[in-house]
């Protein structure tokens, strides 16, 4: 589709799908190459992520956290005298039963084990600690890399500036956009060719916020960087602290993936993809109200 809407560009016409929608380049080159290796990166970094949680599943506040200390939160497993044992997640003083899905899980092997998570949604699957970890350093550092590259391109190419920044007119239709989402209206015309202000205020958290306080709790609990930048862990308040922010961001992108997949779904996956894979981009004609008027 693209070599056929590239010719088109070239003279006055609008290009269109066969079924008449307009078509738009939406996405480029670098954008689509960031976007896949993003979702590579994050992937592998949570699976190794959890991997290396599971040997201690616990979160302290402050510089030390040691098994009899008091922790925010902990995933455990009791053993039972008559029956299985029964995963445990404690959030404070409150506790709820996980088993099944958190503190015990079913092995490969369909038996019952003891593990924060399950297996299958960790990397490696065998729980090794120093596997996990060179999973996740090798990972971490890729992913380092790649989000440089996205911002220096966002700068010089204005993507940021562009299609980023919000305007004016895009807080002022800030209610209508929430109550489109409510009801999964999806943006149609000129709407749908740039983000809504809610897409780009999430942007901008996730970029400017949550990425660099992964980034830094990350550093924090490295003993090389500790050793070579002391102060860094103490802006957290410890180390500890820092593992606490980093798995709470980690949580954040989780939740940020999902919406932005239900998304995607909502919109349009095919849609959706093909855009994020060719860069082409089919936009929804506006609706036509009775009076001929376009709504």
């Amino acid at each position: 589709m693209s070599a056929e809407v590239a010719d088109k560009t070239d003279g006055a016409a609008v290009p269109r799908t066969r079924s008449g929608r307009e078509v738009v380049y939406r996405h480029s080159l670098t954008i689509r190459l960031s976007h896949w290796l993003n979702v590579l990166c994050i992937a592998i970094l949570l699976m190794s992520g959890l991997a290396i949680f599971n040997a201690h599943p616990r979160l302290y506040w402050g510089p030390t956290g040691n098994e009899g200390d008091p922790a925010i939160m902990s995933i455990y497993y009791d053993e039972q005298l008559d029956g299985p044992p029964v995963g445990i997640l404690q959030v404070g003083s409150r506790t709820f039963r996980t088993t099944g899905w958190l503190g015990v899980s079913t092995e490969a092997d369909g038996i019952l084990a003891g593990r924060a998570f399950p297996h299958w949604i960790t990397l490696p699957t065998n729980g090794y600690l120093a596997e996990g970890r060179r999973w996740h350093f090798f990972f971490a550092w890729l992913f380092v890399l790649n989000g440089l590259t996205y911002l220096v391109y966002g700068f010089i190419a204005r993507h940021f500036q562009r299609d980023i920044t919000p305007t004016q007119l895009d807080f002022k239709r800030i209610g209508r956009v929430i109550l489109d989402h409510l009801t999964f209206t999806r943006a149609r015309g000129e709407e749908a060719k740039h983000y809504n202000v809610i897409q780009k205020l999430t942007y901008i958290v996730v970029i400017f916020i949550l990425l660099p306080m992964m980034i830094m709790t990350g550093l924090s609990m490295s003993p090389g960087v500790d050793s070579a930048a002391p102060w860094l862990p103490e802006i957290f308040g410890g180390r500890q602290s820092a593992r606490t922010v980093h798995f709470i961001s980690a949580s954040l992108i989780v939740l940020f993936v999902i919406v932005h997949v239900l998304e995607v779904i909502i919109s349009g996956p095919i849609n959706e993809m093909r855009s994020m894979i060719t860069g082409w981009f089919a936009v929804r004609p506006e609706r036509t109200k009775p009076d001929g008027s376009n709504s």
